[in-house]
């Protein structure tokens, strides 16, 4: 063997003396040690405190929805339409495309009050309106990203930066799967592409089972998970056990935990070519329910299509479950584009709710609706230079609801100013979100550690803390 090809640790293994013995057996007790041993949430059932759900569904709206057009209801905006933004009101703020002069902007929406609690909702989202009193609202959530790529890895990683695990990751290394035949986080995909990418759902640091695996909601949810004609189970079973005990080898001479993680995957897609079927197959679903999701059988790749598939991972044991839709990214046009966004989602986050919450389902799973910023309260340049209507990126307040999983219903958090640029009231930062999630499923965010690079890391970062106004 060529010495410029060897490895360090093969090196050591086929070094007679008895240094690289030493060595060897220093490094693979190492490896074998952060491979194996329990997560810091290692109290029993893998709790810090007793969990109040069992799963999450994140309901991710991708390019900012605009909060002062749907949830956030200013009347000082319609008294200055038109008129310059204050100087002082953006001095020394940051955005993408302001440009000098620009004009406050109205809501493009009437505003009514539903339920007992009396929230405002828009009239864009007659579905959620609907649900007015199981949902809590959080009008006062701020980040510190204002562009889409870093603002939507940091929602669902804690860092702006590619490479940190997701908060499924997180989830799944804390607690591990329900569910032995499909993976414990999965991910729904609808409306184009996604700023953030695959760095939103990716295990990072942590081992290679813990990725988010992105599912499709008609035919095989994985290309290719089905055996080629003229493989039978059997066939394909003798196969893996051969390709598994070679890599068993090769982990046991390397101890590289890709290998393991390779491993762990051929076995769970195995096992998912008999599950996928039957999560699959729609037929058993009533045609009402069909029609309160507003979908069809033979919908392939909808949103309300991924609702529905999304309560069929949660009843069977799937701890995280991310919908992701972009296109709410409107720069111009901001009217038109909440028109057809709602009307593509509204009814299927809605419906969700509703289903969970009629097969029992609803008080162990906390459902989550946001995006990864606000909209500004002004157009992103003058009027007079006749360009269409619309809202630039917004870090300083944006809103998000909550429902089910233990969270006080009913009510709305946080207030805004008079023009619904900063919180002013019980300010919620992305970290406490995280924080307040993990919290809910028994994981005490502060003590969900994984040691990187010489140093711990966790989903929060050194910041968060639990929203106690939404579910203490």
């Amino acid at each position: 063997m060529n010495l410029k090809e060897l490895t360090r640790r093969q090196l050591f293994g086929a070094c007679g003396i008895g240094l690289g013995k030493i060595s060897l057996a220093s490094l693979l007790s190492r490896d074998v040690a952060a491979a194996d041993s329990p997560t810091p949430a290692s109290a029993p059932g893998g709790l810090h405190h007793p969990a109040k759900i069992k799963r999450v569904i994140y309901l991710f709206m991708a390019g900012a929805p605009s909060q002062l057009d749907l949830f956030d209801h200013k009347p000082k905006l319609v008294e200055l339409e038109g008129k310059p933004i204050p100087p002082s009101v953006i001095a020394g703020q940051r955005y993408a495309f302001i440009q000098p002069g620009a004009a406050v902007l109205s809501p493009r929406f009437k505003f009514n009050r539903y339920g007992q609690s009396g929230a405002l909702i828009a009239e864009p989202l007659p579905h959620l309106a609907e649900i007015a009193d199981d949902v809590a609202f959080i009008r006062s959530v701020h980040t510190d990203q204002f562009n889409h790529a870093p603002a939507q890895i940091f929602v669902n990683t804690g860092s702006p930066i590619p490479g940190r695990p997701a908060m499924g990751s997180w989830l799944t290394y804390g607690l591990g799967s329900d569910a032995d035949d499909l993976p414990g986080f999965v991910v729904l995909k609808s409306g184009g592409n996604l700023s953030g990418g695959a760095a939103m759902w990716s295990n990072g640091f942590l081992p290679g089972q813990h990725q988010g695996v992105p599912f499709r909601s008609s035919g095989d949810p994985i290309l290719h998970v089905a055996n080629p004609a003229g493989v039978s189970r059997q066939t394909q079973r003798a196969t893996l056990d051969l390709v598994t005990d070679l890599n068993r080898r090769r982990m046991d001479s390397l101890a590289v935990d890709g290998i393991r993680s390779r491993i762990e995957s051929y076995e769970m897609a195995y096992r998912m070519q008999a599950r996928a079927p039957e999560l699959m197959d729609f037929s058993g679903e009533s045609d009402e329910t069909l029609s309160m999701y507003g979908t069809q059988r033979e919908d392939a790749g909808s949103f309300a299509k991924n609702c529905l598939l999304a309560r069929r991972l949660a009843e069977r044991g799937v701890r995280f479950i991310q919908l992701y839709h972009s296109g709410w990214d409107h720069h111009s046009n901001v009217e038109g584009g909440l028109k057809n966004q709602c009307k593509a989602t509204d009814q299927g986050c809605a419906a969700l709710v509703k289903d969970l919450k009629q097969r029992g389902m609803l008080e162990e799973t906390l459902v989550v609706w946001g995006g990864e910023f606000g909209r500004t309260p002004m157009v992103e340049a003058s009027a007079a230079l006749g360009r269409s209507l619309g809202r630039d990126h917004h870090p300083q307040a944006f809103t998000m609801w909550m429902a089910g999983g233990g969270v006080r219903a009913g009510q709305t958090i946080g207030k805004t100013d008079d023009l619904g640029f900063h919180p002013v009231e019980d300010a919620v930062h992305v970290h406490d979100i995280q924080a307040t999630i993990l919290h809910q499923l028994g994981i005490d965010h502060e003590r969900l550690t994984f040691t990187f690079a010489g140093r711990p890391f966790r989903l929060t970062d050194v910041h968060g803390k639990v929203i106690n106004k939404l579910v203490g």
